[in-house]
């Protein structure tokens, strides 16, 4: 009965806002930045002190992967990463709100854990920092796995009521709302853990498609200033295929395209192979790659901008790579093929950095992707260390971008696969003009 009513309670919220409201867009407010400049983190990746959920469960009962511990503790050590975001120049920070943390069981708050959210959201603001807030980052209460997760029609209306209570409480402060996080890989990480089975994807899909749909209404309704996308993995090579999925499902219902882009593939570099077995750091990174993503989602959905959400670097447990490619060469690189794509035209809005600090690579501390590193099995202390990258990203920062006549450290790859045949045939031009990131 509880769940019945409160099933009630999420539409009757949904179509009376929507009804006295008007339309999403009528009175979304104009973006709070020329350009977002941010670090990421996710809550179960970043946080420790992990509390019931589907992923936690998952590594409770796997002995194959790194045990857990107390990740890199975000939960406790977040004015230090907020401060070391602000000291680079950083002014969006991005994080999601874990809904096993706030609602461990159906209805019931923990008002201790939000308040740790309400200082999460004060002191980036305190730093001039706009928030990024996920919804779903791939972790939901164990109450939810119990019945299914997004296999179950229930959990739609449990995630809207979830979404109503985290947006009414940061309404109005410019908030750039990321609903699911990689929804496609989601799915991937849903069928590896045995969270859901080959059967059940039709219903996934139509759920979290739904979720989404009706949670961008509901965010507009509750908070016109805010910003509403899902960001999309990009698969290069393959997203043409993976956005029937979700992306194109959605695509009406998002206020920019949030896209991540790490890895390409070309004539001369398959090496993405390795990542079937998460061997991260042994794929040849091609940097030119995020020009093509950009320019295949401009002309898929050219009336939108375009957030480069995630972009970074692995390494095997900071050990400089097998390639001599440094994260502070890579970073330059990327940014120069960002600047390349805005010269081109293309309304590039923002870039994250992923991530702050290294963190749980979903079962394993050894890929590393901090920009500061951190020696989660080894440093009882969790110290926080540079890499190389961090002066450079705020120089970047502070000059919007690489400057004129950079040279590149990795060139383009031949004939790139990333967004086949015209990454290819029309491969991005190294030698065009840099426009500044401001």
């Amino acid at each position: 009965m509880f769940r019945v009513l409160r099933r009630v309670w999420v539409i009757a919220v949904v179509a009376v806002l929507t009804a006295s409201l008007g339309s999403p867009s009528a009175g979304a407010a104009a973006w709070s930045r020329a350009f977002y400049w941010g670090v990421a983190t996710a809550g179960y990746q970043n946080e420790g002190s992990a509390p019931d959920s589907n992923w936690s469960r998952y590594v409770a009962r796997t002995a194959s992967v790194d045990r857990y511990a107390n990740a890199v503790d975000f939960r406790h050590r977040y004015p230090e990463d907020i401060r070391l975001a602000a000291g680079m120049g950083v002014n969006t920070f991005r994080f999601s709100v874990e809904w096993a943390r706030v609602e461990p069981q159906p209805g019931v708050w923990d008002e201790q854990e939000l308040a740790y959210y309400d200082d999460v959201i004060r002191q980036i603001r305190q730093a001039g920092m706009t928030p990024m807030i996920t919804l779903s980052h791939w972790v939901y209460p164990g109450w939810v796995a119990d019945r299914g997760g997004f296999a179950d029609a229930r959990t739609v209306d449990d995630f809207l009521a979830f979404t109503g209570r985290i947006v009414q409480r940061y309404r109005e402060l410019g908030v750039l709302w990321v609903t699911f996080n990689e929804p496609v890989a989601f799915l991937t990480q849903e069928l590896r853990i045995g969270a859901v089975n080959v059967f059940q994807i039709p219903a996934w899909q139509a759920d979290v498609v739904r979720a989404h749909r009706q949670a961008y209404d509901l965010i507009h309704r509750l908070d016109p200033s805010g910003k509403v996308t899902s960001n999309q993995s990009f698969y290069s090579g393959f997203n043409a295929a993976t956005d029937l999925v979700v992306m194109d499902q959605i695509k009406d219902k998002v206020d920019f395209i949030g896209l991540d882009y790490y890895y390409g593939v070309s004539l001369d570099n398959l090496t993405a192979v390795n990542g079937i077995s998460s061997e991260f750091w042994k794929i040849k990174l091609q940097p030119e790659g995020i020009y093509d993503a950009l320019r295949y989602y401009a002309g898929r959905y050219p009336e939108l901008p375009l957030y480069i959400v995630e972009n970074g670097m692995p390494t095997d447990n900071g050990q400089p790579r097998a390639d001599g490619y440094t994260r502070s060469a890579a970073l330059q690189d990327s940014i120069f093929w960002v600047q390349r794509a805005k010269a081109d035209g293309m309304n590039v809005i923002g870039y994250n950095y992923w991530s702050i600090t290294d963190n749980y690579e979903w079962g394993s501390y050894r890929p590393r992707f901090g920009l500061y590193t951190v020696d989660a099995l080894t440093d009882p202390a969790l110290t926080r260390r540079p890499t190389d990258a961090v002066p450079v990203y705020r120089q970047v920062i502070a000059t919007g971008g690489v400057p004129s006549g950079y040279h590149l450290v990795q060139g383009p790859s031949a004939c790139s696969l990333v967004d086949p045949l015209v990454s290819c045939v029309s491969p991005a031009n190294p030698d065009g003009p840099l426009a500044p990131l401001r």
